[in-house]
């Protein structure tokens, strides 16, 4: 009986180190090859989509009031895990929550119904150019 384990055991033992030995994946290399002005484009694109003072840009409100509520508003949007910037903004005289950078309106709109459902009130817009 003892013998029988050990063949056992030995068999397992060179078919798990035979099937391992033929198990590893295969080798090789990867050459990619692309258009040297695709590097300047996705610098072009990524210097426009950093750009928050865009005036093409689409916008959502989700408050206007004083600063209190503001924040809170703020701090209330960040936990609903919407992946969307938001922005503390004063236009004399009152504090604004701005949410959001978008070049379409059709991106703004699909981001609002997101928005609305704690914030019924908010709505989108495009920014006045800022004076330079």
């Amino acid at each position: 009986m003892k013998i029988l384990k050990t063949r056992i055991s030995t068999f397992t033992v060179v078919c798990i180190l035979f099937v391992s030995n033929l198990s590893f994946g295969q080798q090789g290399t990867v050459i990619i090859n692309q258009d040297k002005e695709i590097d300047k484009l996705l610098a072009i694109k990524k210097e426009m989509n950093e750009s928050e003072t865009a005036s093409d840009r689409y916008k959502i409100q989700i408050y206007s009031g004083n600063r209190q509520e503001a924040e809170k508003s703020k701090s209330t949007f960040r936990n609903m895990s919407i992946n969307l910037s938001s922005k503390l903004v004063y236009e004399t005289p009152n504090y604004k929550i701005w949410v959001g950078n978008f070049r379409t309106r059709l991106e703004a709109d699909r981001a609002l119904v997101k928005v609305k459902a704690k914030f019924p009130t908010a709505f989108i817009f495009k920014p006045k150019k800022e004076k330079e």
